[in-house]
C-alpha cells in the first residue's frame, strides 16, 4: 500500500485530493499537512474533508509527516512546493506537485532537487489537458507559420497567478513546435492603439469569475479558416485523478524531474 502525504490539506485542491486518494486502490493517506498556523491543526483530516473521522491529523510539521509516508502530493504554491521538496529530497520521498509560478530560479533549484528524488511536476495534472499539450505541439507544427496563435484562460476568482501556468505551458508548446523564442514573442494582453498583429507573436489572454475551475483554449487563426483546441475542467477531480496515477507511478522510477507526458506515455 502507498502511503501519500497530502500538503496544503486542508485547501479546496487539497480536501479534493484526500478524497479522491480514499476512494482509490492501492493508495491511503498517511499524513496532511498545513501551514504551521492554520486554525484546523490537529483536526482529523477526514473529518474536514466530508469523509468522516479517518484516523490521520492534520499538521503543520512536513518533516514528521513524510517520515510516514512514500510520496508527497503538493496543490499549494511554488513557494510552499520548494519547500516540500527540500524536505523530499532529503528523506528520499518520491513527490507529485501540481503548483504553478515557478520562477525560472526556483525551476533551476527544482531540478537540482530532482537529481535526489523522483518527482513529477506539471502545471496541470489533468489528462486531458496533457493530450491537448501533445495535440497542440502537433497541429502548431503542422500549421506553421501562415496561422496566427492565440491562448484564452478562464479559471476561478481566486486564482492568484496569472496567466495559468497550463497557458504558459500551452505558450511554450506552441512556440517550440513554431521554432519561436516564447519569452520573446508571447504578447500578455492587449489595449490601446497598439498597430497590426505581427506574424511571429503569440497571444495571452486571462479571465477571473466567478467559480470557473479552468479552461483553456488555443486557437490557430488563418486567413479563412480558424482551428481550435479547447480544454474545459467541470470539478477539481480530474486534477486529484491525475495526480493519483502520477503518485503510483513515480515511485517506481529512478531519481529525476518528470511531467505528466512521461506519466501517460506521450513523449
Amino acid at each position: 500500500m502507498i502511503g501519500a502525504i497530502v500538503v496544503g490539506a486542508a485547501g479546496r485542491m487539497g480536501a479534493t485530493v484526500i478524497r479522491t486518494i480514499h476512494e482509490t486502490e492501492g493508495i491511503e493517506i498517511s499524513g496532511a499537512v498545513e501551514r504551521p498556523d492554520h486554525p484546523f491543526l490537529n483536526r482529523d483530516i477526514g473529518e474536514l474533508s466530508g469523509l468522516g473521522e479517518i484516523g490521520v491529523p492534520l499538521t503543520g510539521d512536513i518533516e514528521g509527516a513524510v517520515e510516514a509516508g512514500d510520496v508527497v502530493v503538493d496543490f499549494t504554491n511554488a513557494e510552499v512546493s520548494l519547500r516540500s521538496l527540500e524536505v523530499c529530497s532529503a528523506k528520499g520521498v518520491a513527490a507529485v506537485v501540481g503548483s504553478t509560478g515557478f520562477t525560472p530560479e526556483q525551476m533551476e533549484k527544482v531540478a537540482g532537487l530532482a537529481k535526489r528524488m523522483r518527482c513529477v511536476l506539471s502545471p496541470n495534472m489533468s489528462v486531458g489537458v496533457n493530450v491537448m499539450f501533445k495535440l497542440v505541439r502537433e497541429v502548431a507544427g503542422i500549421l506553421g507559420d501562415e496561422y496566427d496563435v492565440e491562448i484564452l484562460e478562464a479559471h476561478h476568482r481566486f486564482k492568484k497567478d496569472s496567466p495559468s501556468g497550463t497557458a504558459m505551458k500551452l505558450g511554450e508548446i506552441a512556440a517550440s513546435a513554431l521554432k519561436r523564442d516564447f519569452g520573446q514573442v508571447g504578447v500578455f494582453g492587449r489595449r490601446g492603439v497598439i498597430g497590426e498583429r505581427t506574424s511571429r507573436e503569440i497571444g495571452m489572454q486571462a479571465v477571473r469569475a466567478g467559480d470557473i475551475v479552468g479552461e483553456h483554449t488555443v486557437m490557430f487563426g488563418g486567413l479563412g479558416e480558424r482551428v481550435e483546441l479547447t480544454h474545459r475542467s467541470h470539478s477539481r477531480d480530474n486534477f486529484a485523478r491525475g495526480a493519483i496515477r502520477a503518485a503510483k507511478w513515480v515511485i517506481t522510477q529512478p531519481n529525476g524531474l518528470y511531467d505528466m507526458g512521461d506519466v501517460l506515455g506521450l513523449k
